[in-house]
Parts: structure tokens; C-alpha cells; sequence
């Protein structure tokens, strides 16, 4: 099944790549990109990233969360895993470097958070 089909696209240009518009790093696409062409893996971090999601107070809390469970992963794959055995290097795989990835899996992934309506004034009329 071809890539476009799938509800996104990766569009390389100029030695740069994005994903539904944002910019992923070299580690950043390398674990986008194993994660999304795997089907069993790709459940499995939907359905992570939507519990981490509902879990977290807000949406920079669930990118942190998400992000320490990609470095975790990285951890974890770079034993049996030649792509990520590269990528965590010898201090492992920075959750910094991550972030981009955790937000777009976020925005794939994750039921968007009610947006806050503002309070009404005591006459009824608009915001205080």
C-alpha cells in the first residue's frame, strides 16, 4: 500500500524531510518511518500515544510523555535493531530530539483536548 494512501504524506526536499507539514530530524524519521511501515507497531503506539494523551493535564505534558517513551524505545530496539543501534549512539537517544516526533504522533493519534470557552461576564453578554 503506497505511503499516500495512508492519511499522510513525507515529502523530502532539499535534504530536509516533513511529515503533514513538519520538519522531522534524521533520528526523528528514521523511528517515524519504522514505526508507521510496520502495522503491529503502529497499533501499538497509536494506542500508546492516545493513552499517554488522555493521561497527561496538557498537551505540552503529553508530548513530554511521549517523547520519553520514544527515547525508551529507541533504547530498547538498538539491541536487535541496526537503524536504532546507530541512532542511540553512546549516551542513547535525546528526548529533545524527539519532541517534533511526539507532537506530530499527537496530532496523528490523539483525540484533540476540548478548546476552553471563555467565562461569561454576569450579565450574560461576552467574555469578562
Amino acid at each position: 500500500m503506497p505511503l499516500w494512501t495512508r492519511g499522510f504524506a513525507v515529502v523530502f526536499h532539499g535534504g530536509r524531510s516533513t511529515v503533514a507539514g513538519m520538519s522531522l530530524n534524521r533520528m526523528e524519521q528514521t523511528v517515524h518511518d519504522y514505526i508507521v511501515l510496520r502495522p503491529e507497531e503502529r497499533r501499538h503506539w497509536q494506542e500508546k500515544v492516545a493513552r499517554l494523551a488522555v493521561r497527561a493535564t496538557d498537551d505540552h505534558a503529553a508530548a513530554e510523555a511521549v517523547a520519553a517513551e520514544l527515547a525508551g524505545y529507541c533504547r530498547e530496539r538498538a539491541g536487535v535493531v541496526a537503524e536504532f543501534l546507530e541512532l542511540a549512539g553512546p549516551g542513547g537517544p535525546n528526548r529533545l530530539l524527539l519532541r517534533n516526533l511526539a507532537e506530530l504522533l499527537l496530532r496523528l493519534w490523539a483525540a484533540p483536548r476540548p478548546k476552553r470557552r471563555p467565562a461569561m461576564g454576569a450579565d450574560g453578554d461576552g467574555p469578562t
